[in-house]
């Protein structure tokens, strides 16, 4: 892709101060409108050493209002950073609705610079080419305009910017040594970074190539591509808003013929107090044994509780945690977003939670909020509902590409066992604080979320990320199958991180 580029592309002074001032005008009408309409806007700046980025940045900066806007340096991440699945500090830093954010190098070091100094190859490198694919995916599919940017100049040029940063005090400590090192290997950096161009090149995050040799042309080019994004984005936005078509639904299937997990659960089970008390003890030590190691091994773990209103999710929590060292995990409760969270796509406040390498994050309630509540009370639109089933697999495949252990639990009561609980709840007084008016509401349209849940469990269990369904009308054995099952998984994995060691 970079071989044909022109590099001796230019324009005179005369031309440029014509055309410049129209459009920064242009992209500061742009900005605000886009802000009124809550559209993100996130704009990457790619590039060579001494392309020219800092200045290029400011350039598209300065028409801006500063109040709206955010720049990221994106250097190598640190070493709470690189604890992370490699896209988690990318996701806290997307921007909320109607903000714009500038990212001053990005994701791709992932599959440029880590390709070429050896740290990433073979299956890992596929891994993160397909990560930032789908990342790239779910933000355009959420409304955020993805302008990127890679600034391109020659050897000799770059050679020639290095020569004349060294020879002024002022900016000769912008030249490293890693700089020079990096120049001297340009054609292995140009090779890497074309392979890479090719294959993020979509049509829902094109790439704009910079030819940088002139800095005149290239602000001109910036502003230029940034005021055609913005202003087609918020083309379509107007017209989705007048747009009343509903999207097709999908063909409602006789009940009989309909595929069912739910139907297969045999609620009957039981387990005796005595072996309960046993297998539970006997879990819980097992447990605090393998959070110690799985802490050696910098494992990450996510556990995922859903499941019915009153089914035994928090009282599962506890008879997880009850051994566990409190610094190795967190239990992150999830409501209703806040406006903060509402701002930025869906998937952003859950991202923010994910656990440090070696660390246990237990969610009781989780993404799996859209397919089921925001489905079934139209908090979202089914096109959006339907979208996320791939999106949440590709989330939960990327924390897999990163090492982590993801447990996935539906804690399944018959409706009957459920009005039991509800009952008891309203009778006992240190109780009552458990059953709402929404929980008999939700109760009301229990085909509704059964519906949602049989569908949720079919889409999204993979083999990195399995659903485990949870016979939990006797809630003794649903604590014990849930710790051995986590036992088990955690066992495993370990096996596997010992004999890549050996």
């Amino acid at each position: 892709m970079l071989a044909n580029i022109d590099l001796s592309r230019e324009i005179g002074k005369a031309a440029y101060r014509k055309a410049k001032p129209a459009l920064e005008l242009k992209l500061a009408e742009l900005q605000r409108r886009a802000r009124g309409l809550g559209i993100p806007v996130l704009v990457v700046f790619e590039g060579w050493g001494a392309s020219g980025k800092g200045t290029l940045i400011n350039e598209l900066l300065l028409p801006l209002d500063p109040r709206g806007v955010s720049v990221i340096s994106s250097l190598a991440p640190s070493e709470e950073e690189a604890l992370r699945p490699f896209l988690w500090r990318f996701w806290c830093h997307t921007p909320a609705r109607g903000r714009i954010t500038l990212l001053d190098r990005s994701w791709y070091r992932r599959v440029v610079a880590d390709r070429v100094e050896g740290e990433v190859s073979g299956k890992a490198l596929e891994e993160a080419f397909a990560d930032i694919l789908a990342f790239e995916r779910q933000l355009a599919m959420d409304g955020t305009v993805l302008v990127k940017f890679f600034l391109h100049i020659s050897r000799k040029e770059q050679r020639k910017r290095f020569k004349k940063l060294e020879s002024h005090s002022t900016t000769a400590w912008r030249v490293t040594r890693a700089d020079w090192k990096h120049h001297r290997h340009y054609d292995e950096y140009l090779d890497a970074t074309s392979d890479m161009l090719g294959r993020t090149d979509s049509e829902f995050a094109p790439w704009t190539i910079v030819e940088a040799h002139d800095q005149r042309f290239a602000t001109l080019k910036i502003l230029s591509t940034v005021v055609a994004a913005l202003e087609q984005r918020i083309a379509r936005f107007e017209i989705t808003k007048r747009s009343t078509r509903a999207p097709a639904a999908a063909p409602d299937l006789p009940a009989a013929l309909r595929a069912s997990v739910l139907d297969q659960v045999d609620l009957s089970v039981t387990l005796p107090e005595p072996e309960y008390r046993r297998r539970l003890e006997r879990g819980q030590d097992r447990l605090r044994e393998l959070e110690h190691e799985i802490y050696r091994h910098r494992i990450p773990v996510v556990l995922v509780f859903e499941g019915w209103d009153a089914a035994g999710k928090g009282g599962n929590i506890k008879r997880v945690t009850r051994n566990l060292d409190p610094r190795g995990y967190e239990v992150v409760p999830i409501a209703a977003p806040h406006d903060i969270e509402k701002a930025h796509h869906y998937l952003w406040r859950f991202w923010t939670e994910m656990p440090k390498a070696g660390h246990v994050t237990i969610f009781d309630r989780s993404w799996y909020g859209r397919v089921l509540v925001e489905r079934v009370e139209g908090f979202c639109s089914e096109a959006e509902w339907r979208r996320a089933y791939r999106e949440i697999n590709e989330m939960e495949q990327h924390l897999a590409h990163a090492g982590g252990v993801l447990l996935k639990f539906w804690l399944h009561i018959d409706k009957a066992e459920q009005l039991r609980r509800f009952r008891e709840r309203e009778r006992l007084t240190h109780k009552q604080w458990k059953i709402t008016a929404e929980d008999w509401r939700n109760r009301e349209r229990w085909d509704a979320y059964r519906a949602a849940v049989d569908e949720m469990l079919f889409r999204t269990s993979t083999p990195d990320a399995p659903w485990s369904v949870i016979e939990s009308n006797c809630k003794r054995h649903a604590r014990v199958k849930v710790l051995e099952i986590i036992i088990g998984a955690l066992e495993r994995r370990l096996r596997r991180a010992r004999r890549r060691r050996d």
